[in-house]
């Protein structure tokens, strides 16, 4: 079919692999942090999120039976098969060596650990505000593959090929459902009426200096006030799902998704901390979550500002106004 592919240049293949790697620190990351032996004692206890006030009673089966065969098998030894797992997905996505194979084992494991220690994102009650962790971790694993990341910046020997534009259309279209799905959230009154509290909560634990920035966000909050800031939030979360699920106005908007993101993760997140023993990589997001959805953007930006759409201002002279993440002009 025509315009369903598009050969990136050589210097759209780095940056990829840059945005590649950095995923890659984030797992090595994640590693280092689960060879504390706090977390292997605390893994079986980990799996009762499907279980959680609220959850439906087929997620506290699954979630049950899952303990059972993790038990059978000894709860250390799966902790200590996922730390073995976690550190060569971190060598595959810094090195590019053994991708894309590792890639989709690591979205078939974030899925699990998305049905498993996330709970599926839920328990979906007041205070709910987005559809988990380790989701947006199988996307992020979905581009490395997509983007064919491993052909820029690696040490892997493959021919270059194209891009599917069917795929990044995809992968643009699962982002823009996730936004969709916490700006949902954003829109309730409780998120609206509390949004200071989430802030609040990721204090206790944090070095000062983390306590310290957390504070100087809570008070510029409370001064314009609290339901104006809960109403931006849930706006501009609105904003950035459009824009991705329609295609419309990326150049301007994956800065503002980009920024926000790492707003959330330095704010309500508290840099992903705070890193007690064995207490933030038992749930597969040591360093957070909204800093994957940037890692995420970041890939979206290469595309748009490197891909189709400067290629074709390039041929034509003018832009467009879809950029397109899989659009065939």
């Amino acid at each position: 079919m025509p315009n369903s592919a598009y050969t990136p240049s050589t210097e759209l293949r780095r940056a990829f692999g840059t945005v590649r790697i950095l995923f890659g620190i984030v797992w090595l990351v994640n590693t280092y942090l689960q060879m504390n032996p706090a977390y292997s004692a605390h893994f079986l206890d980990s799996l009762s999120a499907d279980w959680a006030a609220g959850q439906p009673s087929w997620l506290a089966a699954y979630g049950h039976w899952t303990v059972h065969w993790v038990t059978a098998m000894g709860a250390e030894r799966v902790a200590g098969i996922t730390i073995a797992l976690d550190a060569f997905l971190a060598a595959s996505l810094i090195s590019g060596v053994g991708l894309p194979f590792l890639a989709w084992v690591g979205v078939l494991y974030n899925l699990w650990l998305w049905s498993t220690v996330g709970g599926l994102g839920g328990p979906y009650t007041a205070g709910a505000t987005d559809p988990g962790t380790a989701i947006v971790y199988a996307l992020a694993f979905l581009l490395v593959i997509w983007t064919r990341s491993w052909e820029g910046l690696s040490l892997a020997r493959s021919r270059p090929q194209a891009i599917s534009l069917g795929h990044m259309r995809a992968a643009r279209l699962l982002f823009g459902l996730l936004w969709a799905f916490d700006a949902f959230w954003k829109w309730q009154p409780y998120f609206l009426t509390h949004a200071v509290s989430y802030l609040q909560q990721a204090e206790p634990g944090e070095p000062a200096w983390i306590v310290a920035y957390i504070a100087f966000f809570i008070a510029l909050i409370q001064l314009v006030g609290p339901m104006i800031f809960g109403v931006f939030a849930a706006l501009a979360e609105s904003l950035i799902a459009l824009a991705l699920l329609f295609g419309r106005g990326l150049r301007w908007m994956i800065p503002l998704g980009l920024a926000y993101s790492i707003g959330l993760w330095t704010t309500a997140e508290g840099w992903g901390g705070p890193y007690l023993p064995g207490a933030t990589a038992n749930k597969g997001d040591v360093l957070g979550t909204t800093n994957i959805y940037a890692i995420v953007f970041l890939f979206f930006a290469a595309w748009v500002y490197l891909g189709p759409s400067r290629s074709r201002v390039a041929a034509t002279g003018r832009s467009g106004t879809t950029a397109d993440l899989g659009a065939p002009g």
